[in-house]
């Protein structure tokens, strides 16, 4: 009798378990924002090198939007991470719980934050 106990509590498995798959899933996106943030930080990282390189030609101007995407390419690439690991770990809940719900408003922040740096970077273009 008590084998019988032990094998059926065996075959019921985690949570976690029960929804593998999404769990699965759940994880790549979150590894897919990890790579998209270090991207970005690689965006800031390039264009600081390049404004070093090209400094004695730039306007004042030129200097200034350099060192606002630069910082802002990091801070956004950072801020991605953090975002990114908050909404993952809120999905593991929200899966095992079957109470899982999208997470517009993150999407829709970084979006605007790209949108912005994209928009600066751009200027800094016809800038320089």
């Amino acid at each position: 009798m008590k084998k019988r106990e032990n094998d059926s509590l065996q075959n019921e498995g985690t949570t976690d378990s029960k929804y593998i798959q999404q769990h699965l899933a759940s994880e790549r996106t979150f590894l897919a924002w990890i790579r998209t943030a270090i991207a970005i930080i690689g965006v800031g990282f390039l264009v600081t090198n390049l404004h070093f390189t090209m400094q004695a030609s730039l306007s004042p101007i030129g200097d200034a939007l350099a060192n606002i995407i630069g910082l802002s390419s990091v801070g956004l690439g950072i801020l991605t991470i953090v975002m990114a690991l908050i909404s993952y770990m809120r999905k593991i809940d929200a899966i095992n719980n079957q109470s899982f719900r999208t997470s517009r408003a993150t999407i829709v922040a970084l979006a605007v934050f790209v949108i912005v740096i994209s928009l600066i970077f751009g200027a800094y273009f016809l800038i320089v």
